[in-house]
């Protein structure tokens, strides 16, 4: 069955679910989380939790002052299948990604070494690879895959509400990630 083991002290909480592929009973406004491997657990830190059974399972606005305009979903994959970072793979991910989340596409733009001579080429780690904006109707997501490394960074916000853990896990077996992270931020 497994369960939900708490670690800190203080304002920052650390959940390690002992069952994999489990969403716990919990919304967590402020978030990170990710998939380890090596150890089988999902990794939740959070700011604040609030019980879905009373909350519905909806963002809790406790800003008084501002409303919440939008949610970004941040992304860090590690140990990447990176036969996924050409253009057109990266493209038929911004495709099936907007789809599953239903998001209208807009303008894509790449920013690449295709069509740089050879000697020009990035050679860091750090640049080389291939980055993409998706502009959707109601803002953008974000790529930038690393091929060296074998990582990829991916934002993706949105004024328009979407289904944060299905786009996580989507990106992640997308680009075949072995372990990866992600943050989840409100934006006012």
């Amino acid at each position: 069955m497994g369960g939900v083991s708490f670690f800190g002290t203080g304002p920052i909480v650390r959940l390690v679910f002992t069952r994999k592929d489990t969403s716990p009973d919990l919304f967590l406004r402020s978030t990170t989380f990710g998939h380890n491997p090596r150890s089988g657990h999902h990794v939740v830190e959070a700011a604040s939790m609030k019980e879905t059974a009373s909350e519905g399972g909806k963002l809790v606005d406790e800003s008084p002052r501002w409303p919440v305009y939008g949610t970004e979903l941040i992304l860090d994959l590690h140990e990447c299948d990176a036969s996924k970072f050409t253009r057109q793979g990266i493209e038929n991910f911004f495709e099936s990604l907007c789809e599953l989340i239903d998001m209208e596409r807009c303008d894509l733009h790449f920013w690449d070494d295709v069509g740089v001579p050879v000697d020009e080429q990035q050679t860091d780690p750090k640049t080389n690879g291939t980055s993409a904006v998706q502009f959707i109707l109601t803002s953008t997501i974000v790529v930038h895959t690393l091929e060296l490394l074998k990582t990829v960074y991916v934002n993706v916000f949105s004024c328009k509400a979407y289904d944060i853990d299905a786009a996580a896990k989507f990106v992640a077996a997308w680009f075949g990630s072995g372990d990866w992270t992600a943050n989840v931020v409100t934006r006012r």
